[in-house]
């Protein structure tokens, strides 16, 4: 699933993701703009998704992200992968693997580079 919290209305870079991972061959679910982390969450557990890649470029990462993955603990869901893009600084970066979040790819991250990170992390989940 790839997915836009907050009030970020720059979904570029997450629609290019969501169809590179379509061309790689992942079913790809897109939730769109303005997503709260609840509706992420439960989007993701309807769809039964092994991983929610999430993109930020307006600074509230740090609460929306680990929101995030409060939420998928709080529901018993955190076997849940969350990944995360956008401009996020280096000392967030650190921060937020601490909450959960499994990889963070920042702007220059290749196409080709977030596909084979998540063909060689991401496992269907049972």
């Amino acid at each position: 699933m790839v997915a836009k919290p907050g009030l970020d209305g720059h979904d570029r870079g997450a629609r290019i993701i969501a169809r590179a991972f379509r061309d790689a061959g992942f079913e790809v679910v897109y939730t769109g703009l303005h997503q709260t982390p609840e509706e992420i969450v439960h989007a993701a557990i309807q769809e039964d998704v092994d991983m929610i890649g999430l993109s930020s470029l307006a600074g509230a990462h740090m609460y929306l992200f680990t929101r995030v993955t409060e939420l998928l603990r709080e529901n018993g869901a955190d076997d849940i992968v969350v990944c995360g893009g956008g401009i996020i600084p280096e000392e967030d970066i650190t921060k937020l693997k601490k909450e959960g979040i499994k990889e963070i790819f920042p702007p220059g991250s290749t196409l080709s580079d977030i596909v084979q990170w998540v063909e060689k992390n991401i496992q269907p989940r049972a």
